[in-house]
């Protein structure tokens, strides 16, 4: 296989580093660099100063003083990320990233992408072959792009009026650090809420199933429980114990002990980490039915899809029908970082093929096409 170049972004309102937790994008950055050295690639990142990530080179583009003048010193535990393409921080990332690259860029370089059209800038000024490495968003732009799910490459499809494929797209879905989450087949007696408070996350549906069943229910994120933007009144519940978003170890002790993760999600989720993080821990999902769900959640295996409230109550109350060992397999076999590290290097290795022979270019030393199996392990 061909060894090659890459120039990673990070986002410019973070620093990249596995403590961000609660940034999904952030997480994936790191991973994703890791993925690319364990395949022998040259990995060049360019991100905001305190960033710590597997790589050849850091290079700071924009420091935390730039994010203090933008955004001021809010507590990121409860409050939402702070970020517009057009502030002050951006305009310095994408200033210094623009010039950094120019200085290392050499011929058949691939540029990565994680947040789509806040860095198309970047992609034009330094006119390097650009893909968006992991399409959780409708901002797209380059014409080599991952999606996160099937469900949301067609949504995206749909709002471009797209009605053809394109070969050089691709559907790889996220990845997770499999020891960062602790199996635990012995549960406590609470739900779990775990994401931004916001009414389109479906946490007014959470409290309501919950406290229907007669359940404590955690909430833990970003965001606040009384919130008349988003019509939630949810602070006088006694039912509910609020948690601002944690760190990485806090996360995986909450997520394995928790008897069902509850994901009601109004809008199309366009994958939901928390989920696969939920199930690693062998804890069921309990979701609706649509979006990513459909591709993540085995029914009546490793959680149940729904589309009622009575459906979501009937869940609850029969949770314990679900196997924690095989929410864990089924996590294990199709969402490790060695998993879907296979499916990034095949699809990179399809990239680089363009500075040849592109779709037509032959590869006599094939001998498997697995990049695109999912495994469904014996489930007991």
């Amino acid at each position: 296989m061909a060894q090659l170049r890459f120039h990673l972004l990070g986002l410019a309102h973070l620093p990249t580093h596995r403590e961000n937790s609660a940034c999904a994008y952030t997480q994936k950055i790191v991973k994703l660099a890791k993925i690319l050295k364990k395949y022998g690639h040259t990995v060049f990142f360019y991100g905001v100063e305190g960033s710590a990530l597997d790589c050849d080179e850091i290079i700071s583009v924009s420091t935390q003083n730039v994010l203090n003048a933008t955004y001021g010193n809010y507590d990121k535990t409860r409050e939402f990320y702070k970020h517009d393409p057009k502030d002050f921080a951006h305009r310095t990332f994408n200033k210094h990233a623009i010039q950094a690259i120019l200085e290392r860029k050499q011929e058949n370089d691939i540029l990565l992408c994680p947040m789509g059209n806040y860095q198309q800038a970047i992609s034009v000024a330094t006119n390097v072959l650009t893909v968006e490495s992991g399409i959780g968003y409708t901002g797209v732009f380059a014409s080599f792009r991952v999606f996160e799910s099937y469900a949301w490459m067609h949504y995206v499809y749909g709002l471009l009026q797209q009605d053809n494929g394109v070969w050089y797209d691709a559907v790889i879905p996220n990845y997770f650090e499999v020891d960062d989450f602790t199996f635990q087949s012995e549960k406590e007696d609470y739900l779990l809420y775990f994401g931004r408070i916001i009414w389109r996350k479906g946490v007014q549906v959470a409290s309501d199933v919950a406290k229907a069943t007669g359940n404590q229910l955690y909430i833990v994120g970003q965001g606040a429980l009384d919130n008349p933007e988003e019509g939630l009144r949810l602070g006088g519940e006694k039912h509910i114990k609020y948690l601002p978003a944690v760190g990485p170890e806090e996360r995986n002790n909450l997520l394995g002990k928790a008897k069902a993760v509850l994901m009601p999600t109004f809008y199309l989720e366009p994958f939901g980490g928390v989920n696969v993080e939920a199930q690693l821990c062998g804890t069921p999902v309990i979701t609706s039915d649509w979006g990513a769900f459909s591709e993540t959640i085995l029914h009546g295996v490793t959680g149940y899809r729904c589309r009622t409230f009575e459906e979501f109550c009937w869940a609850v109350k029969n949770i314990d029908q679900i196997k924690p060992q095989n929410c864990r397999k089924w996590a294990v076999k199709n969402y490790s970082l060695e998993r879907i590290g296979k499916m990034y290097e095949e699809y990179f290795q399809r990239i680089n093929g363009l500075f040849g022979k592109g779709w037509y270019k032959e590869n006599p030393e094939r001998r498997e096409l697995e990049w695109l199996e999912r495994y469904y392990p014996d489930l007991t």
